[in-house]
């Protein structure tokens, strides 16, 4: 139903971005002094959303790589890079509170955690993880299990990315372009090779994978940095929630989503 001429005159900011619901969204547990807990819960509400706009920019990218729409693909690619940036700055933010600071609520978080993100979880999903234990931590009848497994079941940003170069004519063998996309993806020399033709001869694809490999860096850069202000914050300690807290994050470092793109740059 479209919206009346009186309606449209009746939205203000207010109302179109729903601030007060926004702003009565945040709940400290904390009811001391220390005030905080108010800035490491608009943080992670902040990242949640970026995530939510990361999981539909994909989208958007993965139909246009499939459609062979390079030049808006790029676009789209480029606004994932620069919001993998923002992710990344925030942890500027966080790392203003002190241990001391952070340990003055801990407590109060009691199982929640970083794990528990299945908006997180689905973005690793989308770069192309493959690992059914992501969904461990949802309850087999949420929402958010469902989502997930459903995401398990379909093309990753590279699938779309081999479809795409598979139509621009570059040879991509037939059993990687129809493989179980349920399966985690292993890097494949023959697409290597043609990796560097398309570096050698297509600049327009050559454009993507540049992209997508600086989209794959950036991923790289905030888990570092996550990792870097866990341990600033708790040092080794374990996580809430139960989990190794950096100790995991820690092994999560240096594990490109797009390995062939990195492979093929000791051929150039």
């Amino acid at each position: 139903m479209r919206e009346s001429d009186a309606e449209r005159r009746a939205t203000t900011y207010s109302s179109y971005l729903q601030i007060p619901e926004l702003l009565a969204l945040q709940h400290p547990r904390n009811s001391g002094p220390e005030h905080d807990e108010l800035l490491f819960i608009v943080i992670h509400q902040t990242y949640e959303l970026w995530f939510k706009t990361l999981l539909h920019e994909f989208t958007q990218a993965g139909g246009l790589l499939r459609a062979g729409a390079s030049h808006d693909a790029l676009a789209t690619l480029g606004r994932i890079r620069t919001i993998f940036k923002t992710l990344v700055s925030q942890v500027d933010i966080l790392e203003t509170m002190t241990p001391l600071q952070f340990g003055t609520f801990r407590n109060l978080l009691d199982a929640a955690s970083g794990f528990q993100s299945a908006q997180f979880r689905e973005l690793e999903i989308v770069l192309g993880r493959r690992d059914s234990r992501v969904l461990a931590s949802f309850a087999s009848t949420s929402s958010e299990y469902q989502r997930l497994t459903l995401a398990l079941s379909e093309p990753s940003i590279w699938q779309h990315t081999l479809a795409y170069l598979h139509l621009r004519a570059h040879h991509i063998p037939s059993e990687v372009l129809h493989a179980d996309v349920r399966m985690e993806y292993q890097p494949n020399d023959t697409v290597q090779d043609a990796l560097l033709q398309v570096y050698r001869n297509d600049a327009e694809a050559a454009s993507v994978l540049e992209r997508l490999t600086d989209i794959d860096e950036g991923l790289q850069e905030w888990r570092y940095r996550h990792v870097k202000m866990v341990e600033r914050t708790i040092g080794r300690k374990h996580g809430t929630g139960g989990s190794s807290g950096a100790e995991y994050l820690a092994s999560t470092l240096f594990r490109p989503v797009f390995p062939d793109l990195w492979h093929v740059r000791s051929r150039f």
